[in-house]
């Protein structure tokens, strides 16, 4: 079993009831998912995001998403970076984790999605994002009305794998972070959770990746590809457009900005002289984070 940091009940109760109220207040009750409609989410909540693939030398991405916080007069714009190279399923958990450095004002923030939590805030962040798409209370109804039973130590593996698979296609959360939720609650016992974790999940032609195609190919495909894509939401182009308008921003971080989705302000009626040394802050903020 890899060694994260543990949580104890307050901490643990706190993000409960955190996500759970966020959720309502977005509009999420009971057994809604969030999946895809979390970026609905940050343009409602005029959260900018920033989708950029940054490849790593290793297997993994350098980094999973950075929320930064910027103040200009008196408004504050908050965007979100995500690095789209990696897994889209861990594109949305990187989407909720983020929110949770929002939510909980820890500003500026770049995240780095491992098997290891290595600081008691990350593993709160991990833990609000699993509430946050799939609450706890949701998944025990979801077992208990599955199995008629809340414990699945009897039930045999290959099953388990049918299960989370149908629950990967519809809550739209990584394989092991839906695993990590069934230890969570108690489900599965820490030798199923070592059997189940350690199972290449990304193989889509493993015992794991057969299932969840056959359950729910577009999705479970979907799931499990990294998009790569550049680009923001119309709306957040429109944003950065007006917050130029306003003033809130200056012309120089206008052009970087756009720049960053290939994008010019000429597109938009604006004509610029743009010096080769003053393109992308954006690139050089992940890259050299990354």
């Amino acid at each position: 079993m890899n060694h994260s940091i543990s949580l104890n009940e307050i901490q643990i109760e706190n993000i409960r009831k955190l996500a759970g109220d966020e959720r309502r207040k977005l509009g999420f009750i009971g057994e809604t998912p969030i999946a895809n409609d979390i970026f609905t989410i940050l343009e409602n909540m005029n959260i900018l995001l920033l989708e950029y693939p940054i490849k790593s030398d290793d297997v993994k991405p350098a980094f999973s998403a950075a929320l930064m916080c910027s103040t200009e007069g008196d408004k504050e714009l908050v965007f979100i970076g995500l690095n789209t190279a990696d897994f889209f399923d861990k594109q949305i958990f990187a989407i909720a984790h983020e929110l949770y450095h929002f939510y909980t004002k820890t500003g500026s923030h770049l995240s780095r999605l491992s098997e290891e939590e290595d600081s008691y805030v990350e593993a709160e962040a991990n833990r609000f994002a699993a509430e946050f798409l799939l609450p706890e209370s949701t998944l025990k109804s979801i077992v208990l009305d599955e199995f008629k039973t809340s414990s699945l130590r009897k039930i045999q593996t290959k099953m388990l794998l049918r299960f989370i698979a149908r629950l990967q296609c519809v809550w739209w959360l990584p394989y092991r972070s839906l695993v990590k939720r069934l230890r969570e609650i108690d489900a599965v016992s820490d030798e199923q959770y070592e059997r189940l974790y350690n199972i290449d999940e990304r193989d889509l032609d493993g015992e794991y990746g057969r299932m969840g195609k056959a359950i729910n190919k577009e999705v479970f495909v979907k799931l499990n590809t990294a998009t790569n894509n550049i680009g923001t939401s119309p709306k957040d182009i429109e944003i950065i457009i007006r917050n130029f308008e306003d003033g809130i921003i200056d012309e120089d971080k206008f052009i970087n900005t756009l720049n960053l989705f290939n994008k010019k302000p000429d597109d938009f009626g604006y004509k610029f002289e743009v010096s080769d040394e003053d393109i992308d802050e954006f690139e050089e903020f992940f890259n050299e984070e990354g």
